[in-house]
């Protein structure tokens, strides 16, 4: 028992990641259906944060929430997929609620946190990527 809960080696990190990696991927692929459900309406309140156009914006916001979304919760090409994520939820958190207090950005934090601790780790033994690794080894 003392094994278990004091250990400090890892158990069963690829469920672990499968868990973390699909999970934060079905949250935010909420975010970005919102988006695509009511495109027309977002056209005209979408912020322009970063001086692309408010369409522009809002189509990339798409593109990241929603299809890199997807991308990551299968697992496939899940570290070039995690790129646009960082970018958007950085420009979420620092430039589009700058001024908002911290509960505001609070959400595109933790997304971000999220994000760049899968940059680093990868997707894990459950993933595409893995099963696409392992077929190249043979």
């Amino acid at each position: 028992m003392k094994r278990l809960f004091f250990s400090t080696s890892q158990f069963l990190p690829g469920i672990g990641l499968a868990l973390l990696r699909i999970g934060t991927a079905l949250m935010m692929l909420t975010h970005g259906w919102a988006k695509i459900a009511n495109f027309s309406a977002n056209l005209t309140t979408f912020r322009d944060p970063i001086g692309l156009g408010p369409a522009l914006s809002l189509q990339l916001a798409i593109f990241a929430e929603f299809f890199c979304a997807i991308l990551l919760a299968m697992g496939f090409l899940t570290r070039l997929s995690l790129v646009p994520l960082i970018i958007t939820m950085s420009v979420a958190a620092f430039i589009a609620h700058a001024d908002d207090p911290f509960s505001s950005k609070e959400k595109s934090l933790l997304f971000l946190l999220i994000f760049i601790v899968l940059l680093f780790l990868g997707p894990g033994k459950y993933s595409v990527d893995a099963q696409i690794k392992k077929k190249r080894n043979y």
